[in-house]
């Protein structure tokens, strides 16, 4: 399990924008991630005030995010305090299943492939056993000698 004291070791990210609270398993070819969502939420405020529904944007924010950690976890050639993974792709998202505070959000990341530096994974957000969205992720490494 990596707790969010480890997770923030490895993502840029920071209040309001980290989206994994915790690791629950960390394969050789992926990792499951859980987003706890609360009514603290920021989007909620806009998205919607009467009727609070989590923005798909963010739960693909919240995968991506989830495979940057793979990433920087998995391979301890980088340099993680000088690389950066960004999102440079998505393929193939639906959204099944709205996502409303109190919610867990499990996030399922399967590496695909990597080749020079991007990593393709399959991704799923699971909410009590359903899908609430699935998609195709493609996060590319940029280290500080990039332009």
């Amino acid at each position: 399990m990596i707790d969010i004291h480890e997770i923030l070791s490895f993502l840029p990210h920071r209040y309001p924008f980290i989206l994994v609270d915790r690791v629950l398993e960390l394969k050789e070819s992926g990792l499951v991630g859980l987003k706890n969502v609360t009514i603290n939420e920021p989007f909620f405020t806009g998205h919607f005030p009467e009727q609070p529904v989590m923005p798909g944007v963010m739960i693909i924010e919240a995968l991506a995010q989830a495979a940057g950690i793979f990433i920087l976890k998995s391979d301890p050639t980088i340099n993680k305090e000088s690389s950066m993974f960004l999102l440079a792709g998505i393929d193939n998202a639906r959204f099944k299943r709205i996502v409303l505070p109190g919610d867990q959000l499990y996030l399922h990341i399967d590496l695909i492939r990597k080749k020079q530096g991007i990593y393709k994974f399959k991704c799923e957000a699971i909410v009590d056993g359903e899908i609430a969205c699935t998609a195709e992720l493609m996060n590319a490494r940029r280290g500080q000698n990039d332009t």
